[in-house]
């Protein structure tokens, strides 16, 4: 059967390849070729486009593909009262390529300001979206996120001598988050989370050791965070939240099946489904899905690569649906691709027509899998 809220059978991540003409104004402004407004009408136009073409495919959502972002986390993280984008020596480390050398820190009180930019970006895609007659959906950083990468040193010990005070004021920001999202009309939300795959990485949590956190317990705090944040969720919005292991230019930092967070992320988080990658070895076994509890609660199976062009067999992703329906039930399954095509603004290494018939194969495969 098919389902007529988020999230869908056939869904997507979020983010798409930024077109070339998004890219040309962007190096423009940088020039100071064309002015912000310039920019702005020209990503408008681009994601009218996005939008219509998602609809088109026969997807029941549509993103706004993240096209005025650069970072899918930092153009969000920055924009909260208390936090700035920094650049510090080195970006961050992928599987043989580093990124650009931007971060966030924490140097005030954490708030979410009613001014945050990206509830105007959720309130054209809604324009859009209802033109399309598809479900706007937003996508917005987990609030691990602020805290794991960076870690202690990245907040401030004068505004926060005590980690549990940050912890306390970051639940209430990304309470105040949903509602104004809500506020705004949005009704299918997603946190994007790389922070529950790396507490799945001996490496990822050794590395934490290393630079003076402790991750034990951090899987409760952040459950706990994640549960605050959607206490007061209306009944009609739906949360979402993406795991990923990296993704950038097509390349990846952790590795590690989900056994250790499977428990805690799945029967111990209010979302009311999970974005979860299988497109390789280093997801493991689908056995973590035992957890899920009966009900409403979906995982949408990411077997499908957004890292690479060459187009999956049907058969073969059918054939790993079947897998993972023997640990949780088809019907609390749906597909998707396993992650966004650009969780950056370089894009990972496919072209966009190789995005959208990956995209287009989620749609059929989810038509002849659960029906129309």
């Amino acid at each position: 059967m098919q389902r007529t809220k988020a999230p869908f059978r056939a869904d997507e991540v979020g983010s798409l390849l930024r077109p070339a003409k998004i890219k040309e104004a962007r190096s423009r402004l940088e020039k100071g070729e064309i002015s912000a407004d310039d920019l702005r009408k020209i990503e408008d136009m681009e994601i009218e486009k996005v939008v219509h073409k998602q609809a088109s495919i026969g997807l029941k959502l549509a993103t706004d593909g993240e096209f005025r972002r650069s970072w899918w986390h930092f153009d969000f993280l920055a924009k909260l009262t208390g936090c700035e984008l920094f650049h510090p020596d080195t970006g961050i480390q992928f599987t043989g390529v580093q990124t650009r050398h931007d971060a966030v820190r924490v140097i005030g009180k954490l708030d979410f300001p009613d001014d945050h930019p990206m509830l105007d970006h959720f309130r054209f895609l809604k324009k859009v979206a209802d033109q399309a007659h598809v479900t706007a959906k937003m996508t917005i950083p987990s609030p691990a996120v602020l805290h794991f990468r960076g870690g202690r040193k990245s907040i401030s010990k004068d505004v926060y001598p005590d980690l549990d005070a940050f912890y306390e004021d970051l639940g209430k920001t990304y309470r105040k988050a949903v509602k104004a999202f809500y506020d705004a009309g949005c009704r299918y939300l997603q946190f994007d989370d790389t922070v529950w795959a790396y507490l799945c990485s001996q490496d990822e949590l050794q590395k934490a050791r290393e630079r003076g956190d402790n991750p034990d317990g951090l899987q409760q705090i952040y459950a706990r965070i994640i549960n605050y944040a959607l206490a007061e969720k209306p009944a009609d919005m739906v949360v979402t939240t993406h795991v990923c292991r990296g993704n950038f230019r097509s390349t990846w930092i952790s590795s590690g099946g989900y056994e250790p967070v499977a428990e805690t992320l799945l029967a111990g988080t209010n979302y009311d489904g999970y974005f979860l990658e299988y497109d390789s070895d280093r997801a493991g076994g689908f056995e973590p899905l035992r957890f899920l509890p009966k009900g409403n609660k979906v995982v949408v199976v990411g077997v499908i690569t957004s890292k690479f062009g060459e187009l999956e067999k049907k058969d073969d992703i059918k054939r790993r649906l079947q897998e993972a329906a023997k640990f949780a039930p088809l019907e609390q399954l749906a597909l998707s691709p396993q992650c966004g095509f650009a969780s950056t603004e370089e894009g990972n290494i496919l072209s966009e027509e190789e995005q959208w018939a990956k995209l287009g194969l989620a749609v059929e495969i989810a038509k002849e899998v659960w029906g129309n």
